[in-house]
């Protein structure tokens, strides 16, 4: 069976390193030296984890010669937003709701206008 791409996607952002990755390559491209510098690792991990971050379509690698940068891949980021913001809307609702079910309390009303 194979794993949908949002599932492989948000499995590469979980890692804290792949998400600083990205957060580098929103300033342009970088070679692997160059992403490897603010971390405590060899090169050859560095380059798995761009490996999940391409197998999960967040980054691109070029082929020029023997340097191949990393660059961020906007759209897939795209697709975990659009998903997630299904859920803001959610949350935004039910914590104005709660508010104003606080505010009440505040006031001395307990009840939600509903008559619970």
């Amino acid at each position: 069976m194979e794993t949908d791409l949002l599932s492989v996607r948000f499995a590469a952002l979980a890692d804290p390193t792949r998400r600083a990755i990205l957060a580098r390559l929103t300033e342009g491209e970088a070679s692997v030296n160059e992403l490897a510098q603010p971390f405590d690792m060899s090169l050859p991990a560095v380059s798995k984890h761009l490996k999940v971050l391409e197998k999960a379509g967040l980054i691109s690698r070029g082929k020029a010669a023997q340097w191949r940068p990393a660059r961020l891949e906007p759209e897939a980021l795209k697709t975990v937003a659009d998903w997630l913001e299904h859920y803001r809307r959610y949350w935004d609702s039910s914590f104005n709701r709660l508010d104003a079910y606080l505010q009440k309390i505040q006031m001395g009303d307990p009840t939600d206008g509903q008559g619970h």
